[in-house]
């Protein structure tokens, strides 16, 4: 897909004209190849991600993809699709027993954890800042027995959702996305996971979730205090970063499903498999895709708003 220019062309004309319109002269910069902006049509240099897309993060409409329809390991993205089922059923004050198969769950599988506690008890909207902020599996186990109930059950619930949205490339086997019971029977398409975040991010409580950096839980009657941070190094080092999710396994390699608002533009994007051992190289991916996306416009806005 290479509409990207004509769509930011159509978006930054009508900023210039907002801008003449208050009596800020501005000029569309000029020597593209096809008399619009100037993106390169190959897209972003230097991407090492196997699979990605950019899209408008209103519609979630593609701008630019690479193998957009290929269906692949997503590793913790898939806790995306948690967070939605959850949140969609809506009791979220529900408190939520962490079974002690959590534990043995997540070091069977290598699993990143909350560090939860057999026994303890939190609500459900506390157990989703552990899900998607540390990338809790032990969250993920512990919310999928109460919500299914049971993990088949939440399974279904998962899956069904994803057809419902029209995910045709996308399955679920695992609550977490880890490689259970096979590194591929989870799995979807850049073009899936870009369709998925942009309905997560119309939930207001995933929206909260995803764009903080901490969050702190003190000591109660059934839980010990906690502070979970986010892996999501895009929301410090990337200018209007306000989500959403890290992924990584050994299939999937190091992923990310991000969105930013610059100037007023939300761009969501998603990349797969940036790296087999760096965290970096998916964040590093990422900031490739929305430079290319955001830097022509910028050049735009920046002497219309002096």
């Amino acid at each position: 897909m290479r509409t990207f220019a004509r769509v930011l062309h159509a978006v930054v004309a009508g900023v210039v004209v907002v801008a003449l319109g208050h009596g800020v002269a501005a000029a569309v910069p000029t020597g593209s190849s096809d008399g619009l902006l100037p993106w390169a049509a190959r897209g972003p240099d230097g991407l090492q991600a196997t699979g990605a897309a950019l899209a408008d993060g209103v519609t979630g409409t593609v701008l630019w993809s690479r193998e957009a329809n290929t269906p692949v390991p997503i590793a913790s993205i898939a806790k995306v699709m948690t967070a939605v089922v959850v949140i969609v059923d809506g009791d979220l004050e529900r408190p939520v027993t962490i079974p002690g198969e959590a534990v043995g769950y997540c070091a069977r599988h290598n699993g990143s954890t909350a560090g939860l506690a057999p026994g303890e008890v939190l609500t459900a909207r506390q157990l989703l800042y552990a899900l998607l902020l540390p990338s809790g599996c032990d969250a993920a186990y512990a919310l999928a027995e109460s919500f299914g109930p049971g993990q088949g059950g939440f399974l279904a619930r998962m899956n069904d959702t994803a057809r419902f949205m029209g995910l045709a490339g996308t399955h679920f086997t695992d609550p977490s996305g880890l490689p259970n019971p096979g590194d591929h029977t989870t799995y979807s398409t850049p073009a899936n996971l870009v369709t998925l975040g942009v309905r997560a991010m119309t939930l207001p409580l995933f929206r909260e979730i995803v764009g903080a950096r901490d969050f702190h839980v003190p000591a109660g009657p059934g839980n010990r205090e906690r502070h979970w941070k986010t892996t999501n190094r895009l929301l410090q080092e990337y200018p209007g970063t306000i989500g959403i999710k890290t992924g990584n396994t050994n299939a999937a390699g190091h992923c990310l499903l991000f969105e930013t608002v610059r100037a007023g533009i939300p761009l969501i994007g998603v990349v797969l498999h940036s790296s087999d051992h760096s965290s970096a190289a998916a964040k590093d991916d990422a900031v490739r895709m929305l430079n290319w996306a955001y830097d022509p416009v910028l050049r735009v806005l920046e002497p219309a708003a002096g």
